[in-house]
């Protein structure tokens, strides 16, 4: 029986095509044999959008059973971070799907034990990655409250902008304060620019410190 094969295609802006991903892959799938049952998806999205209808199409076959391999040219088309990467390969492997990345010589089709160890090991540091952004997130609360900033929900997400500024400092990103404030990414972003002013403009005044 052929393989359902399912081949996700993204690329980030639309000045941009998909004709390269395309072409390497036909041929690959040619070479494999996979020319029934394949099902391609093409998408147009930045990688670090959450939100993406193609993936999110592909991964609701995933889960109703109807997909047995997902071809992609490199695992950075599917995933937008190493979190993001593992939840996918938790997926996977719960429905027993197999993950092929031709350019990066990753191929769980046949068991392969090389490429499902390739698979753990990300997933592992995917974990690391997610420990240490929690870690810093602790960390930048905790020195807020050192410093005297009030933590609690106030009317309006602009009314954190004194916590906002202090978990910058503590280098934390953008997504990773809209994620543990529970504000809009585009309210940090705005108040991050915000701050570089007031930043470039203390340094016009006063020159560099």
């Amino acid at each position: 029986m052929d393989p359902r094969v399912a081949v996700y295609l993204r690329v980030s802006t639309e000045n941009q095509n998909h004709d390269s991903q395309e072409s390497e892959l036909r041929e690959y799938c040619a070479r494999r044999g996979w020319d029934k049952n394949v099902e391609w998806y093409r998408e147009v999205a930045s990688g670090a959008r959450q939100d993406r209808e193609g993936l999110n199409g592909l991964m609701t076959k995933v889960r109703r059973g109807k997909v047995d391999i997902i071809l992609a040219f490199k695992l950075d088309r599917i995933a937008r971070s190493l979190s993001h990467l593992a939840q996918i390969i938790a997926e996977l492997q719960l429905y027993r799907v197999a993950l092929v990345c031709p350019s990066q010589g990753l191929d769980t089709s046949n068991g392969n034990p090389a490429a499902q160890l390739q698979l753990n090991i990300l997933a592992a540091v995917a974990e690391f990655e997610r420990g240490l952004i929690t870690e810093r997130i602790h960390a930048g609360i905790t020195a807020a409250k050192a410093r005297g900033v009030t933590l609690g929900r106030p009317a309006t997400p602009k009314g954190r902008k004194q916590l906002v500024a202090e978990l910058v400092a503590e280098g934390l990103s953008a997504r990773e304060i809209s994620s543990k404030l529970q504000i809009p990414y585009s309210t940090v972003t705005e108040l991050r620019r915000e701050f570089r002013t007031a930043d470039n403009e203390e340094i016009r005044q006063n020159g560099p410190g």
